[in-house]
């Protein structure tokens, strides 16, 4: 099974592909989407668009799956990131990928088994959980990868309940 998992934004958006290859895990992908800051808000997310869309042929994933946004303080910031999942949504739409979200905690337990995990924590157990390789790149590289491992061992365990969401 292959993931692209997603750390949405507008500003930085966090890509990181995982394979699952017999419970093994592997990256063979990540990176950091970067849209010029001082751009507007539709040209940031157009750019977005185009990225996902380059990345999704390139790497053809099985499934994304993407960070739902926090409840923040700043409302402003989860409206941003709202609009770039949408990106996420209609890129995973028009290449008949489907598109699963993951609340941050639920993600966090998944990988670190413990819902408020530091973002410290949490890189150093996809670290490990990836052969104990080094990811390079910021903290939204991390969450991507994250939020992958989560997909994959969510169905994991549906698939061994009998509850598959494929």
């Amino acid at each position: 099974m292959r993931v692209l998992g997603v750390d949405p934004g507008t500003i930085k958006m966090g890509l990181g592909v995982v394979d699952s290859i017999s419970g093994d895990l592997v990256t063979p992908y990540n990176g950091l989407i970067t849209p010029k800051r001082r751009d507007s808000l539709e040209i940031r997310l157009a750019f977005l668009y185009e990225a996902t869309t380059k990345v999704i042929k390139q790497i053809l994933p099985d499934a994304i799956a993407i960070e739902e946004p926090f409840v923040s303080k700043n409302p402003r910031t989860a409206i941003a990131i709202g609009q770039a999942q949408s990106v996420i949504f209609i890129a995973g739409a028009q290449n008949d990928i489907p598109v699963f979200r993951y609340a941050p905690q639920e993600v966090k337990k998944s990988v670190t088994s413990y819902g408020g995990s530091s973002k410290e924590q949490v890189g150093e157990m996809v670290s490990l959980l990836l052969g104990g390789e080094d990811i390079p790149g910021s903290d939204d590289v991390t969450d991507a990868l994250a939020v992958a491992i989560c997909h994959i061992n969510s169905h994991m365990l549906d698939d061994l309940i009998g509850n598959s969401k494929w």
